[in-house]
């Protein structure tokens, strides 16, 4: 009993730090409807500006005294990150705010490596609160006890603030429509700031009072993103009081995990998530998600139609030059190519549920990667001849994405983000644990094509073939009648359903397919690498693909293609600079801000000024 007990103290004092952060998110978000990726990021900037506060200021005044300061500080540089980046795009698509925060997290990275150094700071102990104390025999550490008696108080700050302050009123007035507070004559700008600012301070003081139980590393922002996220999601967007029961659960049901069922840690959360989601699809606080004022992705700027002249002309000159590689260039450059080729169709599967069905995925490396290992697997354990896995294995990805379609289809917004993030680390976990099949972390290897295709350049054509008719394919489906179905049910789904669309069936039918698509990309990984290991199911490689298509240009076509072009094109040389996050970063910021329709995007508007100016010169 006493070891019992013991545990879910653990688990309330874990759950302080969790609440913290959660609510300074779920706040943020209520009010200016921004996914802040970089909330992380405030947390470990409150842990390293904290631990230099207290390495400088002694005492009990001290520590409780830089673990204030902290918050402030960051609450500060929440503002700048608010007025800087995030301000120039609340009017864009939501995604784009999205892309914009995850530059701010490799910005802050870089920038925290310069001034603190690449090593972990170890947080000091709390003056007073240094001992144990024992509990029905258990001994549980006195600052356990500090931070279970602290979290109540906070909680009833914040409900004070929100519930009997005008500034409450307004937060919450701004949650429910914050158009209508505008055209009462609120500032928005400045409401927002203002929220932006408590929402930073509180994810940099759960960052600071968490020193004495962790510390401060630069990996601090991933660990935590991941959990508060699921936290918030839980409790339901923009709600204090769901962020709060959601840390609670989710901080004792992990200590028990790790106690009773060590392989459950990965996923418990999740699976505590998608349980969650499917019973009550906005969390247990929260209410209905509705679009942004421009949507998730926004609209095209002009209407989709299939290639021009022009456009076949280019298209085929580009096949060409690819075609001619193997003569002009060597294997080394044949190699980059098929890396570059089977990334851009991976973009481009992400591209044509994103762009035209407007689902933004979290997930969809899970696809990718069910693509690779079930190659992998039919070659290990069945002897399957390489072209048979071949045709398996996107057959198996489709399967799967219409298995986990048919649970996320039934959401929107963040929340079915969230829900393709936990079916995708469902996956990775599957595939990283299971040692006695997946190799877990080692890996399937010596998993290689058949001997007509063992050369570089066969294997270049190989490749070179199926990506082209794969991504012709996905360009044929858009300008299909699928396709136009697919796009109004984005545009407009009650609009959609009005005229005789099933609206559902039509998205789920869509996901399925980008799944598929994107195993034959994961196929054709895993036999040009001849292995497949579980970080081609991280969530990291889905966000590469997201970040690529942002970059490509998320209203065309082509965004996906373009962007993962330029992306594999220039990391090699990249990632050889020290600071390589840093220039990727700001590069991100700028594209949101500059120049939001990608590379594409950006090109065509360039060439439609200069068609317009010769009209007009044309006219005179």
């Amino acid at each position: 009993m006493g070891l019992f007990v013991a545990q879910i103290l653990t688990g309330l004092a874990n759950a302080a730090a969790l609440f913290l952060v959660a609510s300074g998110l779920s706040l943020i978000f209520g009010v200016t409807r921004i996914v802040n990726f970089a909330h992380g990021s405030l947390y470990m900037l409150g842990a390293y500006v904290g631990v230099t506060l207290m390495a400088a200021l002694p005492g009990h005044f001290g520590f409780w005294g830089s673990i204030l300061l902290s918050g402030l500080i960051v609450g500060l540089i929440g503002v700048v990150i608010e007025i800087c980046v995030l301000r120039p795009v609340y009017r864009a698509p939501e995604l784009f705010q999205l892309v914009a925060t995850f530059g701010v997290i490799l910005v802050i990275q870089d920038l925290a490596l310069m001034v603190w150094g690449a090593e972990d700071r170890l947080g000091p102990r709390a003056p007073g609160l240094t001992s144990v104390v024992r509990i029905l025999g258990e001994p549980v550490p006195q600052y356990d006890l500090a931070l279970i008696a602290i979290t109540p108080f906070i909680l009833f700050a914040l409900w004070w603030l929100i519930t009997r302050t005008r500034i409450g009123i307004l937060v919450r007035a701004a949650t429910q429509d914050r158009e209508m507070v505008g055209a009462l004559g609120v500032n928005q700008a400045w409401l927002f700031t203002g929220v932006f600012f408590l929402g930073s301070a509180l994810a940099g003081l759960g960052g600071a009072i968490q020193l004495p139980k962790g510390g401060a590393d630069l990996l601090m922002d991933l660990n935590i993103i991941s959990a508060v996220f699921v936290v918030v999601v839980i409790g339901g967007m923009g709600s204090v009081t769901g962020a709060f029961l959601a840390s609670v659960l989710i901080s004792v049901l992990n200590v028990f995990g790790v106690a009773y069922l060590p392989q459950s840690t990965l996923v418990l959360m999740y699976v505590v998530m998608a349980i969650v989601l499917l019973i009550r699809p906005y969390g247990l606080f929260g209410r209905e998600e509705k679009a942004g004022e421009h949507g998730q992705v926004g609209e095209p700027d002009r209407p989709v139609r299939p290639f021009g002249t022009l456009g076949r002309a280019l298209t085929g000159l580009l096949l060409l030059a690819l075609a001619l590689l193997p003569v002009f260039g060597s294997s080394f450059s044949q190699v980059l190519v098929i890396d570059i080729l089977i990334f851009c169709l991976f973009a481009a599967s992400l591209q044509f549920i994103l762009s035209t069905g407007g689902l933004v995925s979290f997930g969809h490396a899970v696809f990718y990667g069910a693509g690779a290992y079930v190659a992998a697997l039919l070659i290990t354990y069945a002897d399957t001849p390489m072209e048979v896995a071949f045709l398996l294995a996107p057959i198996s990805a489709g399967l799967i994405a219409l298995v986990v379609g048919w649970f996320c289809i039934r959401l929107s917004g963040v929340y079915f983000a969230m829900l393709t993030l936990a079916f995708s680390q469902l996956g990775w976990s599957l595939v990283f644990q299971w040692n006695e099949v997946t190799g877990g972390d080692d890996g399937l290897v010596n998993i290689w094509p058949s001997a007509w295709l063992s050369g570089t350049t066969s294997y270049y054509y190989f490749t070179l073939v199926f990506v082209t008719a794969g991504i012709l394919f996905l360009r044929h489906v858009v300008h299909s009648p699928f396709g136009y179905a697919l796009r109004a049910t984005r545009d407009s789904a009650r609009q959609a359903e009005a005229t005789g669309i099933d609206v559902r069936r039509v998205q789920w039918i869509g996901f399925a397919l980008a799944g598929a698509i994107a195993g034959v990309a994961g196929a054709l990984f895993v036999f040009s690498k001849g292995s497949v290991f579980p970080n081609e199911m991280q969530i990291s490689k889905s966000f590469d693909a997201l970040i690529v298509v942002f970059l490509g240009g998320v209203k065309t076509l082509s965004g996906g293609v373009v962007g993962a072009t330029f992306l594999e094109g220039v990391k090699d040389w990249l990632i050889r600079l020290e600071y390589w996050r840093l220039i990727m970063g700001l590069l991100i910021i700028c594209v949101v801000i500059i120049a939001p329709d990608g590379i594409v995007g950006t090109l065509r508007k360039v060439a439609d000024r200069i068609g317009l100016g010769r009209q007009e010169e044309a006219s005179r």
